[in-house]
């Protein structure tokens, strides 16, 4: 299993922080190089407590469907999606927020296992983390960018 453990400082509120890490149509397009789109369960707007949302994507040349369930919430304080259905073995995303002064400092603890045992392994140490985690600072300075608007 992989960890990977991101703190972004975003110069809004804890509660527009919030709404922008749940906001669909802005995890869209904070994705539209994957190609990544809402295609069933919450396709746009806020996704709230128990629901899920279908994700299409090209990632590393390959088209994936993905399922996650927002499994626990706690507004504006933490939010965990965590994969029903698709590509890992297990995916488990939790969002953290603290406001800092008059900024939101997000916490991303997003932990992940490839399928296929011992390969999956070798397959996240050399490369799957890393992608991962681009995937995740991209999103987060989408947000950054979204929250300099207001």
């Amino acid at each position: 299993m992989s960890i990977i453990i991101l703190k972004t400082l975003v110069n809004a509120p804890i509660e527009q922080c919030f709404d922008l890490a749940r906001s669909i149509d802005l995890h869209m397009h904070s994705m539209k190089n994957e190609n990544e789109e809402a295609i069933a369960g919450c396709t746009s707007g806020l996704i709230g407590i128990n629901e899920t949302v279908t994700w299409k994507a090209k990632h590393l040349g390959f088209y994936f469907t993905m399922t996650s369930r927002i499994s626990e919430m706690k507004i504006p304080v933490y939010f965990i999606d965590e994969m029903v259905k698709g590509p890992f073995k297990r995916l488990r995303h939790q969002h953290i927020f603290a406001p800092k002064g008059q900024k939101t400092e997000m916490t991303d603890i997003f932990e992940f296992s490839a399928p296929f045992a011992w390969l999956g392994l070798i397959v996240e140490k050399i490369f799957l983390k890393s992608y991962m985690k681009r995937l995740l600072m991209n999103r987060n300075k989408t947000i950054q960018e979204e929250a300099n608007k207001y």
